[in-house]
């Protein structure tokens, strides 16, 4: 579960348009590159990502084709990648993910209501989430994390 809960923290995004120059100082290169291909909308920044399921997960997310979330071998990340790349139609996803923050973050960004990231106990991924899903970036400069507070800077708008 400690696996599932740190790829879901570099991994947690929206699907909006973003300013990507805030992923440049991400210290993680799969999490900057993730950044990058969402804030751009272009999956091809997916693609130096060498973990399989980070990779489908980020393609899903930049290009909004949840189909590349089916190859993703980790059920709850691939139903995180269901809800987060279907928007609104893919909220049911989020209903099957075990891990409690997890699932939040996924109800309130494939909704776009926030309010789902009140039960969040993490105040940083509380943050993050508000941020993205609220596209708030004021919620994001309340984050201790300096990479999660980049991405959500990058993502929230």
């Amino acid at each position: 579960m400690r696996t599932l809960t740190m790829i879901l923290a570099t991994l947690w995004a929206v699907n909006a348009t973003a300013d990507a120059s805030n992923c440049e100082s991400i210290s993680d290169s799969d999490a900057r590159n993730h950044c990058r291909a969402v804030a751009r909308h272009d999956k091809s920044a997916c693609e130096s990502i060498s973990n399989s399921d980070k990779r489908n997960y980020c393609r899903a997310e930049a290009s909004g084709d949840k189909s590349h979330c089916e190859s993703i071998g980790d059920s709850n990340l691939r139903n995180q990648c269901r809800g987060v790349a279907g928007g609104a139609s893919g909220a049911s996803n989020c209903e099957s993910i075990s891990d409690s923050d997890a699932r939040n973050h996924c109800r309130a960004v494939a909704r776009h209501d926030k309010s789902a990231c009140e039960s969040i106990g993490d105040s940083d991924k509380r943050n993050y989430c508000r941020g993205v899903a609220g596209h708030n970036k004021s919620a994001c400069e309340s984050i201790n994390n300096s990479d999660l507070r980049n991405r959500c800077r990058a993502e929230a708008n």
